[in-house]
Parts: C-alpha cells; sequence; structure tokens
C-alpha cells in the first residue's frame, strides 16, 4: 500500500515511502532509480514509474555519496556581458537538465585572480567538471585551467593542448552567406568585418575571398554599428560600380550598412542585399528592414560540451581536439525574402 500524502503539512518523501509504495526493499528501489544491480525491467520501470507518481526526489548528498559526484556543473567566462555565454549556457542546461546535474556560472572578466578564486571555489564544491567560454574563440581564459583534477571543455574560447574545445565553423557560415547572395543573383559582394586580429573574422574573410573573387576589398574595422556606416561613406564616396551586396561580420555592424545605405536613398534589399553574422535577435530583428544573418548556434554549441563534459565526469573515454559545429542561415527582408531557415 502506498504512504498517505495528503495530510496538511507534507513532508518530504523518503527512500522509505518509495520502497514501501512500490512493495520492494530500500536497496531494490535505490538499484532501480540508479539503473544498478540486476532485477527484472518490469520492477525496475515499475519503481521509477510510482516514484514519480507520489513525488520522490533523491537525496542528492546521499546520491552523490553513492556515486562519488556532486552532479554540479561549473560554467567559467570572461563574457560578463553574455552575448556569447548565455545562450552556451542554455544549452548547456538544457542538455543536463534530464541527467540531473546543475549548472552554475561564474564571470571572471579578464581578471586572472578573480578566475582562480572561482576555479577553487568550483573545485571546493566537487564540481563534476568545468565548462570554460569566452568572447573570441582565439584566445584563453587568464586561467589556466590544464591541470585540473576534474574534467574541463572549452567552448567558444581556445583550449589547452590536448583538451575538447567546440566553436562555430566561421567559414561554414561564410560560405553560406556569399553564396545566399550568389544565389540572388548578388555577383558585386563587399565584405565589412571586424578587426584582422581576431581569428574568426580571417577564416570568414578567406572564404568570402574564394567565393566573391578579388573584385572588392575586405574592410576591416570595429564591431561596431558606426564602422559599418563609416564602410558605407568609404566605398561610395570612391569612383566605379558600387556593390549590390554587402556580407557583415556581425549583425551591429549590418545595422549600421543599413541606416548609412537609406540615408544615402539606397535601397535595402532592392539595389544591395545585406547579410550579417551572429544573428542576435535582439538587432537583427529590430533592423529595418529585419535582417538576414548567420547564427552561429551557440546553444547547440553548449549541449554538446554538456554532454561531453558529462561523459569525461562518468569516466567515458573521449577523442581530443577542436570540433567545429555547421552555422545555420536566417533569413529575412534584408536579402528580399520572407523569413525562414536553411
Amino acid at each position: 500500500m502506498r504512504p498517505d500524502l495528503t495530510g496538511k503539512k507534507q513532508t518530504r518523501i523518503t527512500i522509505h515511502d518509495l520502497a514501501a509504495a512500490a512493495g520492494v526493499s530500500i536497496s531494490t528501489a535505490s538499484k532501480a532509480l540508479n539503473d544498478t544491480g540486476r532485477m527484472g525491467e518490469e520492477t525496475r520501470e515499475r519503481v521509477k514509474r510510482i516514484a514519480r507518481e507520489i513525488g520522490f526526489r533523491p537525496n542528492a548528498l546521499a546520491r552523490g555519496l553513492l556515486s562519488k559526484r556532486s552532479f554540479t556543473i561549473g560554467l567559467l567566462t570572461n563574457d560578463t556581458y553574455g552575448r556569447f555565454t548565455l545562450p552556451v549556457m542554455a544549452g548547456v542546461s538544457e542538455a543536463l537538465v534530464d541527467h540531473g546535474v546543475s549548472v552554475f556560472l561564474c564571470a571572471i572578466e579578464d581578471d586572472p585572480a578573480l578566475g582562480q578564486i572561482h576555479v577553487d571555489a568550483m573545485l571546493d564544491k566537487q564540481v563534476d567538471g568545468i565548462i570554460a567560454s569566452g568572447k573570441r574563440v582565439d584566445r584563453q581564459l587568464p586561467v589556466d585551467l590544464s591541470s585540473l583534477p576534474v574534467p574541463v571543455v572549452y567552448a567558444f574560447t581556445e583550449g589547452a593542448p590536448g583538451s575538447v574545445s567546440f566553436r562555430s565553423d566561421d567559414a561554414q557560415g561564410a560560405r553560406l552567406a556569399v553564396e545566399w547572395l550568389i544565389g540572388l543573383g548578388r555577383f558585386r559582394i563587399a565584405h565589412i568585418t571586424g578587426p584582422q586580429s581576431f581569428f574568426s573574422v580571417r577564416e570568414r574573410a578567406f572564404a568570402y575571398r574564394e567565393l566573391a573573387g578579388d573584385g572588392e576589398p575586405v574592410l576591416y574595422g570595429a564591431w561596431l554599428e558606426a564602422w559599418g556606416h563609416e564602410a558605407v561613406d568609404q566605398i561610395w564616396s570612391r569612383a566605379g560600380e558600387k556593390p549590390d551586396g554587402i556580407f557583415c561580420g556581425n549583425d551591429q555592424i549590418a545595422r549600421g550598412v543599413v541606416d548609412a545605405l537609406r540615408e544615402r536613398g539606397v535601397k535595402v534589399p532592392e539595389d544591395v542585399s545585406v547579410v550579417g553574422f551572429d544573428n542576435w535577435e535582439i538587432v537583427a530583428a529590430q533592423t529595418r528592414p529585419p535582417l538576414t544573418t548567420i547564427d552561429m548556434e551557440l546553444k547547440e554549441l553548449g549541449r554538446q560540451a554538456g554532454l561531453t563534459v558529462l561523459a569525461l565526469a562518468e569516466g567515458r573515454p573521449v577523442e581530443p581536439g577542436v570540433r567545429k559545429l555547421p552555422c545555420r542561415l536566417v533569413v529575412r527582408q534584408s536579402c528580399g525574402s520572407d523569413a525562414r531557415e536553411k
């Protein structure tokens, strides 16, 4: 018979209550929930079903003592604005919630001392692993994570030698953008992008050049709307034919480009089609017209990083190296098409 749980003051349901409700021993109930021990599959499923029905939640401390795990993962980042880390964290949390694993975020800015404090705190809390994330793929966090006693996985930041790291495939994303413009009949395509010192900028520019040719120069500048505006002024101030397509290194630059073209009486997308990069919703959707752009799939990147650090924490083998995840084209009106994805 199942325990009466209808009293005025509901107490926490224990493993003893579950065992009584399922008609099994406490040991059998525990093994069924943890997928250990030898028993019939029907018994295992019945215990799990009854646990859900009566609202049994395993005691995290006891669970940790049995498995020698804390069921927590630390996410360490210097991206204090959260532009890249928040979607990564959403993916990590989504991947791990069904495994009973919690994620907590520590922002370290670019301060090595603060970074070490947070790493020490994570180790004191006996995290099962750490995911390191940042604001660019070619810079390490300002703290050494190479010899920690827990597994470390890197997402959107440079990893230590021999580590596992995830990043978006910038070259593939750039090819998506340029191929889309060419498919629209745009053949004089300019590329306005960020600082050349960024690895991602160089990768995108190389892929752009392979497809678009040498007809237009690559214009390097800041990750700002103002730079997009200035770059259009530079292009339209010189003699000769003007671009009929512009591929921008991020959505902020693209919004500056669209605004500058409008001020000059150049219609987007009728005269010039514009593609951004990042799919930063607050920028892309609010641009007029809304911006066709490349989504770096940061949430999926976080999901893969989360599953990988979980595998390492459970002792499963994982091949080291860099995993590049494909980007996705999000089509909006700045290219003259209805919103859709490719």
